[in-house]
């Protein structure tokens, strides 16, 4: 059969795994993963905009970005709004150029046991984790889809595959599958339009949420339960994230990637 020619180009040119001179922009960045991943991008060559609440500090995130020599954008959003979502996207393509790239890592995370859990309780975190993650995935799929290229991975949890032992989290859980669904429907929706939407499923990662001390014992027990007897740092999420941007991850859409240092392997 005759090599068409994209084949051939594809096979010319390698395994790309830079993202270099590409435009990205990342939601949750001031801390934890959402940090490690738009450093990870930076690191891989991108110029990337960090998205967070109004009123976080995000410079130590900028000074990193611009520490490898990329342009890095501080943009206050709240990503319940989409139309703050919206007015951020256009200003970073303003200031930064096009864009083909998005990590959406802003989520929030507690517990409650499920028949006395408030309503208020589930449906901020569901305001928060899912539509959040939705309305992100929207203002940047249109900007993306106008193009037709594009990369988005999604930050879910391996609390989507599993319920984690001796967490009263079901807002939780149950909100991280619908990030991991959401997320292969998006990639089956836009597919066929150049952009690829993927999900990262993190196991238990060192984040400032799960470092504190009134957490420790319980942290320490969940890296002995896992296979690889530790946490993730927040860089190990990072180098899957910058795997599913790239392309080198050009045939990959819809994957739901677990890192979890083999946890869901029993």
């Amino acid at each position: 059969m005759m090599e068409t020619s994209r084949t051939h180009s594809l096979k010319s040119r390698g395994v790309d795994f830079s993202l270099a001179g590409q435009v990205g922009l990342v939601t949750g960045a001031a801390s934890g993963i959402g940090q490690a991943a738009a450093i990870g991008m930076a690191a891989s060559g991108a110029h990337v905009a960090c998205l967070d609440r109004p009123g976080v500090d995000m410079s130590e995130t900028t000074a990193a970005i611009e520490a490898h020599d990329a342009s890095a954008l501080a943009v206050a959003c709240d990503v319940t709004s989409l139309d703050q979502l919206t007015e951020a996207v256009q200003r970073i393509e303003d200031t930064l150029g096009p864009l083909e790239l998005a990590v959406n890592a802003a989520g929030i995370a507690n517990a409650a046991p499920a028949e006395d859990m408030p309503l208020e309780q589930w449906q901020t975190l569901y305001d928060v984790d899912v539509t959040g993650v939705f309305l992100s995935c929207q203002a940047q799929g249109r900007a993306l889809l106008a193009r037709g290229r594009g990369s988005i991975v999604n930050i879910a949890s391996m609390s989507g595959t599993i319920a984690n032992r001796g967490l009263k989290q079901v807002h939780y859980n149950s909100a991280k599958a619908a990030v991991q669904h959401l997320t292969k429907s998006l990639a089956a929706e836009w597919a066929d339009r150049g952009v690829r939407v993927n999900a990262i499923s993190p196991g238990y990662t060192a984040t400032p949420m799960n470092t504190r001390p009134e957490v420790a014992d319980q942290m320490s027990q969940f890296a002995s339960e896992t296979p690889m007897q530790r946490m993730a740092e927040p860089e190990e999420i990072a180098g899957p994230t910058v795997f599913l941007l790239s392309s080198a991850a050009s045939f990959c859409t819809g994957v739901d990637l677990l890192v979890d240092g083999g946890f869901c392997c029993w």
